[in-house]
């Protein structure tokens, strides 16, 4: 009985002694920079798959690439998976550019609600070591009534501000280099 509540006083007193940690993590959100507009159109009716990525990307932390080392960021997270806001953000943008209420990402994709099927592959997609974001790899609009269309590749490179490389100057940049990729498709189209 003795033992018992010297276990139990030095328990109550551990419990006092604990305090909560404030979690200091930011979380970001890639966004659609494609001017806003009303969305009328029907057409393109584009499925947007889940993008590809390499397995480095495939993470919750942001990543920078120096002097051809990744590093990642403990208190600089995503707030959702990456290949995941890929998808919905290249969606966004498009549907903004072209006025479509019909392009949208997808998890399952319905052939009979869809005209094409972009599948994006992405190899790179951070900043390197010149202060550049850099965005390449490639993406094909796949017609769903048959035949293969041809993959197309890309590199995207986005200047980051020379005085500030913070994790929401790397968003924007991003955000602004998944627009650029949207145009390319929407002129494709």
């Amino acid at each position: 009985m003795r033992y018992a509540s010297s276990l139990l006083a030095l328990l109550l007193c551990g419990c006092g002694l604990v305090f909560p940690v404030r979690d200091k993590a930011v979380h970001h959100l890639l966004e659609a920079a494609a001017p806003e507009r009303r969305l009328t159109a029907s057409t393109p009716a584009i499925a947007v798959s889940r993008a590809a990525l390499p397995d480095y990307l495939d993470c919750e932390q942001l990543v920078t690439r120096r002097d051809g080392v990744l590093v990642t960021s403990d208190l600089d997270l995503w707030a959702e998976p990456f290949d995941v806001a890929i998808s919905r953000v290249v969606a966004g943008n498009l549907s903004r550019l072209t006025g479509s209420t019909n392009i949208l990402p997808v998890e399952r994709f319905t052939t009979l609600e869809y005209a094409h099927l972009l599948e994006l592959r992405i190899t790179q997609f951070e900043p390197d070591t010149d202060s550049t974001m850099v965005l390449q790899g490639t993406w094909k609009l796949q017609p769903v009534t048959g035949g293969d269309a041809a993959s197309r590749y890309f590199r995207i490179a986005m200047p980051l501000p020379a005085s500030s490389s913070t994790a929401r100057d790397r968003v924007n940049a991003m955000n602004q280099a998944l627009l650029r990729l949207a145009r390319e498709i929407a002129a494709a189209k």
